[in-house]
């Protein structure tokens, strides 16, 4: 009897593993990744126009996060989620047949909304069903697992872009591209969804939002379980754009800054692994997580040696895994009818820091090297790591017992 009774379960974990397995890395297995700002410059973009698609692509996340998570909630996660590959797999189209400013701004476009229709939806969807099977507490784990083989497929595709751009040009680039992208959306057709009666009478999108928008204010635990994501998240997810940047500048040939990059790779897909590990970890030991990496991290990157990277590999670990485990803390304080709207909350937050990192660093980096920036943007997570251990310190505090209370 007990075996009958699990097995069923465990084969729909087990469904829903290798799915997220298989759509994680087909999500990111890119060949365009690595080498599409050398396909603009080719173009003969200049460095302003460059900078005006990235502003274009995160201001599209910005605008359709939360309104695509209040429509996942109304209608179905699964359907955002093979939507988003076949928009991007539509823009590397464009960028590939007819390279120009206007094909690359509406590819940017398409790849932002993309990212605004996955983020919330995916978690959302992961979550509800794990939970549905009894088995939410392998949330943290799974989803770190997924994001390690999304990190594994980021190197496969710098691996594989080299050989691919000598061989078929931008052309072949593009076509691979393509090809992953609506590989993935086939693969997110096979995500079970298993939508409550309380979720379906939820409405629609614009009652939905309204309402987690209410409880977020209503909710001290939710407003401040949103709020980490992007404490968390948003800094070290824009840093990572500057590190060929930061390991140029310690002085070892071109040839070899991609295999450092390898490195500090390596750590963010450990700091994955790990999350399963530390899904219990509490608000105190978030707090050591934080400041151990800002520490490793500014020490890593002041150093301005080759070897001292490994010191910014341990720090992205440290972010990464943070960075699932604030995830982790935010679904455990939802419910099924708002959960994706929540989430793409949290995700608007992350999307708006990292503009505003962009930005930062920029002022920063023109006028000092860029192993300053990234000492000085490990300073929010000393900070955050700060607020957390007072906040540790005050739920102890209020939750022992009263003492020297004078009786009548």
């Amino acid at each position: 009897m007990t075996l009958s009774s699990t097995r069923p379960p465990a084969t729909a974990v087990r469904r829903l593993t290798t799915t997220l397995y298989g759509y994680s890395f087909l999500d990111e297995c890119v060949l365009l990744y690595p080498v599409y700002t050398l396909l603009f410059s080719d173009t003969g973009l200049s460095v302003w126009q460059i900078s005006s698609l990235f502003a274009l692509w995160s201001l599209t996340g910005v605008l359709l996060e939360v309104p695509s998570g209040a429509w996942a909630d109304a209608v179905s996660r699964r359907l955002l989620l093979w939507l988003g590959p076949l928009l991007t797999a539509a823009g590397f189209a464009l960028w590939v047949l007819v390279p120009s400013y206007g094909a690359f701004a509406v590819g940017f476009v398409l790849w932002g909304a993309r990212g605004a229709f996955v983020s919330g939806a995916l978690e959302a969807l992961v979550y509800e069903e794990l939970e549905r099977l009894g088995a939410a507490e392998r949330y943290a784990g799974l989803m770190g697992r997924s994001r390690a083989v999304g990190l594994v497929a980021v190197m496969t595709a710098m691996g594989l872009a080299g050989p691919v751009l000598a061989r078929g040009g931008y052309g072949a680039v593009g076509a691979a591209s393509v090809l992953a992208c609506v590989a993935s959306a086939a693969t997110a057709t096979a995500f079970p969804e298993h939508r409550s009666a309380a979720a379906d009478d939820a409405g629609s999108g614009a009652a939905t939002l309204r309402a987690g928008l209410a409880r977020i204010r209503r909710e001290p635990s939710v407003r401040g379980a949103i709020l980490l994501v992007p404490s968390v998240a948003a800094v070290w997810g824009a840093l990572d754009e500057y590190t060929p940047l930061l390991v140029r500048e310690t002085g070892v040939p071109d040839a070899r800054v991609p295999y450092l990059l390898l490195l500090i790779w390596a750590g963010a897909t450990a700091g994955s692994l790990l999350a399963g590990r530390f899904e219990r970890l509490g608000i105190r030991g978030l707090a050591w997580l934080l400041g151990v990496a800002a520490v490793a991290l500014a020490a890593g990157a002041a150093a301005g040696t080759p070897l001292a990277l490994g010191l910014v590999a341990v720090a992205f670990g440290g972010f990464q895994l943070a960075t699932v485990l604030a995830d982790v803390r935010l679904q455990r304080r939802l419910d099924d009818t708002g959960r994706a709207t929540l989430t793409s909350v949290a995700g608007l937050g992350t999307e708006l820091v990292t503009v505003a990192v962009y930005a930062g660093y920029a002022a920063i980096a023109s006028g000092a090297a860029h192993s300053t920036a990234f000492v000085l943007f490990s300073l929010p997570y000393a900070l955050t790591a700060l607020v957390l251990a007072f906040r540790a310190r005050t739920r102890v505090r209020n939750e022992s017992p009263r003492r020297g209370c004078r009786t009548q």
